[in-house]
């Protein structure tokens, strides 16, 4: 498929602003790179969705990585959430032939709004002041993880926006939440893309035009997390964004 030059400089355009928010909370960004390829006209299931894991697990890795430097990533809390997550992508990505691309639309709007309030509740609380025990940790990242990796796979998504929410849930406080997801996410979006790849459905040219935009957002987002910004209008600005786009998505079915 060839696109016109102006769609392609848009999408990079697009990618690199999306990828700088989503970084700053450990996400990939795949609830908005994959409307952008779909309302740019693109397949959904043949390039939207695997390329949006991959655009996830390159922004997550990055930031990971970051944060690592930083010493912000809980590898051995978050090491049973990311085994999870990167056995039952592929599983996800396998279920994409059988489920209609209308329900995949209105699935994906339904989390994005889903996250999108659950962080808004988050944005009105203080840092957590005592982390959950290591059993209760292990046991609820590993079914949420497993969870979160399935989903990755079916819709392109990721599973960061699941995974973010658990981690504060659990008394991480925002920063040690957004670098372990960043770990844990890292896992199941390259886990999904390569069951997407094996299915046969990936654009490669896209792909390589779209990762220079992701790879610079995410490390400048990174940055900005770690050292400038308030988690709190973070999370409100997630929040507001996520809710905009599923009301996008949905109103695009409806109408």
């Amino acid at each position: 498929m060839t696109l016109p030059l102006e769609t392609y400089a848009l999408a990079t355009g697009l990618i690199f602003v999306v990828s700088i928010l989503f970084s700053m909370l450990g996400l990939g960004g795949g609830m908005l790179y994959v409307p952008i390829f779909k309302w740019l006209g693109l397949p959904l299931k043949a390039v939207a969705i695997p390329l949006g894991l991959l655009l996830n697990g390159v922004t997550t890795l990055s930031a990971f990585i970051r944060y690592a430097r930083e010493g912000l990533v809980d590898f051995r809390g978050g090491l049973p959430a990311a085994a999870a997550g990167l056995i039952l992508a592929p599983v996800g990505a396998h279920m994409v032939r059988y489920v209609p691309q209308e329900t995949l639309i209105v699935l994906f709007a339904l989390a994005v709004s889903i996250a999108g309030l659950r962080t808004l509740a988050q944005s009105r609380k203080g840092e957590p002041k005592a982390l959950a025990g290591k059993g209760r940790r292990t046991l609820i990242g590993t079914l949420v993880g497993g969870g979160a990796g399935f989903i990755a796979g079916l819709l392109g998504v990721g599973g960061g926006f699941i995974i973010a929410p658990m981690l504060m849930e659990l008394g991480y406080p925002t920063k040690n939440a957004a670098a372990t997801t960043a770990f844990i996410v890292t896992f199941s979006s390259f886990s999904g893309f390569l069951g997407h790849m094996a299915e046969g459905r990936f654009d490669l040219l896209l792909g390589g035009l779209a990762l220079m935009a992701v790879i610079a957002g995410s490390q400048l987002g990174a940055w900005f997390m770690s050292n400038k910004a308030r988690p709190s209008w973070v999370k409100t600005l997630y929040g507001v964004v996520l809710l905009a786009v599923a009301v996008k998505l949905l109103y695009g079915i409806l109408a």
